[in-house]
């Protein structure tokens, strides 16, 4: 029995449009504070883009970026793009997600109804991901107005930026899984997200890291993101563009896949 119970629990996920209610449910709830949300999870990156970008940008001036004098408020903003698209799609798939689990039981009223776990917990990743790319246009419309970049490609982050809130929304319910409170969120942002974010390149570019920290960025999931978006914000075609989003397919496949059998775990359990 219990090999049979740890078998099914890593089962592949079996997911029907059954979703579409969890994502909708969501959505209205959202709708009604649509407005307090967005300023909370845009305020933050813009008033670091332009303190940083702006404040810090004037005294630094310009970065080298693969032998190119690039603005640092143009090297910041294709970087702190993506940290935005990350934690909003992480702290919608913690916070928000962990409260519907655990504390108001939303999850067991919705599976009362013809809906399987697959069905909510690929709900909720799309709606964390939706969050996230939802964040993300308003912030690069905020850097169009700015006049940061003018590079047509821009269009192409879109869907990419997607992708980002995808990935981390499939890392962040991992840990949705295991948390027995909101307190244990404190180690994913302060042990996971903050030094990737610091590792990626953000802020800086990484070939000023020592070799070992720089060896372990390449393959960090920001890292990939940064990789692909910021060649956009220059007119640039990313290099090894195909490398970079196959990192994050695979980091999103299997983040999900895990996130969904200790899912299963904690609701069988």
């Amino acid at each position: 029995m219990m090999t049979f119970q740890m078998t099914s629990n890593w089962a592949a996920p079996r997911i029907s449009l059954r979703w579409i209610p969890v994502f909708r449910r969501n959505f209205l709830v959202w709708r009604k504070l649509a407005i307090p949300s967005l300023v909370g999870n845009v305020a933050e990156p813009l008033i670091t883009l332009v303190a940083f970008g702006y404040g810090l940008g004037m005294l630094i001036g310009t970065v080298s970026l693969n032998g190119t004098a690039v603005p640092y408020i143009l090297f910041l903003a294709s970087g702190s793009i993506c940290t935005s698209a990350m934690n909003a799609a992480s702290f919608e798939a913690l916070y928000s997600a962990f409260s519907r689990m655990h504390v108001q039981r939303t999850w067991d009223g919705i599976m009362n109804a013809p809906v399987r776990l697959d069905d909510v917990v690929f709900g909720e990743m799309l709606w964390a991901a939706f969050k996230s790319m939802f964040t993300s246009v308003v912030i690069l419309a905020v850097m169009l107005a700015l006049n940061i970049s003018h590079s047509p490609m821009l269009f192409l982050a879109l869907p990419l930026l997607g992708l980002v809130g995808v990935m981390f929304s499939c890392i962040a319910l991992i840990f949705n899984a295991l948390a027995k409170g909101y307190d244990f969120f404190t180690y994913y942002f302060t042990l996971f997200l903050t030094p990737t974010m610091f590792l990626s390149g953000v802020f800086f570019p990484r070939d000023q890291l020592p070799g070992v920290l720089r060896v372990a960025s390449d393959w960090l999931p920001l890292t990939a993101a940064v990789e692909l978006i910021r060649p956009l914000f220059l007119g640039h075609w990313p290099a090894q563009g195909l490398q970079h989003l196959a990192v994050l397919v695979i980091y999103a496949v299997i983040g999900f896949w895990v996130a969904l059998a200790l899912t299963r775990k904690r609701f069988s359990s």
